[in-house]
């Protein structure tokens, strides 16, 4: 079938649900999904990144809101060319990368300062000495989590006390903060005056601002951070009637699902009962395993986070979670930096050259290491090179990565839950390599399951989306009705039985992180020059921003 020429149920008027899935690295996606879960429509655009400085990483907001009406726009376009009226989209749902960290003018409706991805770690020197003597996880109780870069609360600390303009809109109550999701509604249901300032709870749940016990914002994490209240979004659940589209071709369409992108896969992926887990290869790598109603507090180095809501009435799913902050993103690293690929997906057929690494190990510390080692400081390593090593055992080791980082969150992941799993649903653009999953499998001892249909992220929010209208009777908290969606087939990878090796692997693997730990200190060098860099943003006060404003009015 191709998603050009889309095939149409015969069984009377074609009805779907859209989905708008913006991920961290370069594009946004609009998929039409049918009532199986199959992508009818599909169109993409990239939108541009910036590293301004070490560290850093941003997207310009407008850049990001320009990209979800250029990809509506085509879909609608599409739909026109296949004679597809625009009322068959029933809803839209939403997906994002989570923790990025956007601020806007809620008078004007205009950004203050670039998105904060995720993966920025400028704040890093905050960590220690908002930390002070009780640690990093000085908030894990109330918040499930550690204190680190990753979050939205330091990075929203830093806009405040970094950017003129933010610090101000805060004082003088029309900051509007929130994730990307909080960004897209506001703006597709008018903006300024008119557009809705709620935040999905499971994005809520990854700014360190919220309560996982009472499942609210929380006064003491707000006065940790020195925030008003004032510029918090209401949160909503993941399946509900937010608004409707104020403009463009699907004006007056409800979006009626939001969720963040890698619990939208946990849905996709329909693990939806206690127990269930699935992991996401994308720029990162991020393990979820559902662990029903019941928040479980972590002691083997994992987050506790928000699953989904699949109803203003409905009771909150939670789930324990492990991320690896370098997935893709190191495949990418391969291609770009250092031009060992042309393309990410040569990266299976490089590393199929070699039958191991050749004793070479990659430790893909670009920033830091998340679960279950949550050490800042660690760098990338690449170790164990000699005369022999080729760019075969190079992407060999690349891939390996993920996966060695992937068995560390799953043996606390069992540890934690008393569980062991035994079958790991998988998903993501890394999974495309047959060989990247063999390997994962042999490392871990498990067997991964690969849907053919590997659109997850997009899916689940689709399935919040239309299980908010009981279309076609989906209905998210009963999976029942959802068991003919997304059964094209699985592809499955059993691990080779060798015991022996896969632990002296992995105990090498151990070592080289250890090698990396703790490399990047902020004792004296770094220190020194974030304060440079933060001294130079405060001169250029934003100026940058505001010409960008202009030229888009």
């Amino acid at each position: 079938m191709s998603r050009e020429e889309p095939k149409l149920d015969s069984d009377g008027p074609p009805e779907f649900v859209a989905a708008i899935d913006t991920g961290t690295f370069r594009s946004t996606r609009c998929i039409l999904f049918d009532k199986y879960g199959t992508p009818t429509l599909m169109h993409q655009v990239e939108y541009p990144q910036h590293y301004p400085y070490p560290g850093w990483h941003e997207q310009d907001p407008l850049d990001l809101l320009e990209s979800v009406y250029i990809v509506m726009d085509c879909i609608a376009d599409k739909m026109e060319a296949a004679g597809i009226p625009f009322d068959a989209v029933k809803a839209f749902g939403i997906t994002n990368q989570r923790e990025t960290t956007l601020v806007w003018d809620r008078k004007t409706g205009q950004p203050l300062y670039n998105a904060i991805v995720w993966d920025d770690s400028r704040t890093n020197t905050m960590i220690k000495e908002l930390s002070g003597e009780e640690g990093p996880d000085i908030l894990k109780d109330k918040t499930g989590m550690p204190l680190t870069t990753y979050f939205s609360g330091l990075k929203l600390k830093w806009l405040v006390e970094n950017v003129d303009d933010v610090k101000i809109a805060m004082e003088e109550d029309r900051l509007c903060f929130g994730t990307i999701d909080s960004w897209y509604l506001y703006n597709l249901t008018g903006g300024p005056g008119k557009g809705l300032h709620y935040i999905d709870i499971s994005n809520a749940s990854r700014t360190l601002l919220f309560n996982l016990r009472t499942c609210d914002w929380d006064n003491s994490l707000l006065d940790f951070f020195g925030l008003k209240s004032s510029i918090l979004p209401e949160i909503r659940s993941s399946s509900e009637v937010y608004g409707k589209i104020d403009h463009g071709p699907f004006v007056d369409t409800p979006i009626s699902g939001m969720l963040g992108d890698q619990q939208a896969a946990l849905v996709g992926q329909k693990c939806l009962r206690a127990g269930e887990a699935k992991n996401t290869y994308g720029t990162g790598a991020f393990l979820l395993f559902n662990t029903g109603e019941e928040v479980k507090y972590s002691k083997n180095g994992l987050i506790s986070t928000v699953a989904y809501k699949a109803g203003p009435d409905c009771p909150t799913h939670f789930a324990l979670e492990g991320s690896v902050s370098v997935a893709g993103a190191a495949i990418t690293w391969l291609r770009d930096n250092m031009a060992l690929i042309d393309s990410a997906s040569e990266i299976g057929e490089l590393a199929a050259q070699v039958h191991d690494t050749g004793g070479v190990y990659f430790v893909t510390a670009f920033g830091g290491l998340f679960a279950p080692y949550w050490d800042s400081t660690a760098t990338g390593t690449l170790i164990g090179m000699t005369g022999y090593t080729t760019k075969a055992h190079v992407a060999r080791a690349t891939l390996e990565a993920a996966c060695f980082q992937t068995r560390a969150i799953l043996e606390a992941m069992n540890a934690d839950s008393g569980v062991n799993i035994h079958i790991l649903r998988v998903d993501g653009g890394m999974t495309n390599s047959d060989l990247a999953m063999q390997i994962q499998s042999d490392i871990l001892g498990v067997e991964v399951e690969r849907p053919t249909m590997r659109e997850s992220t997009a899916l689940g929010s689709a399935i919040m989306a239309g299980s908010a209208l009981n279309l076609w009777g989906w209905d998210v908290t009963k999976p029942e009705t959802l068991e003919k969606v997304n059964t094209a087939g699985n592809v499955f990878f059993a691990p080779h039985d060798d015991t022996k090796l896969r632990t002296r692997v992995y105990r090498l693997w151990n070592r080289a992180v250890e090698r990396a730990s703790k490399w990047n200190t902020i004792d004296f060098v770094q220190e020194e020059v974030e304060a440079e860099l933060e001294e130079k943003l405060k001169i250029e006060k934003g100026d940058d921003n505001e010409k960008k404003n202009e030229s888009r009015q």
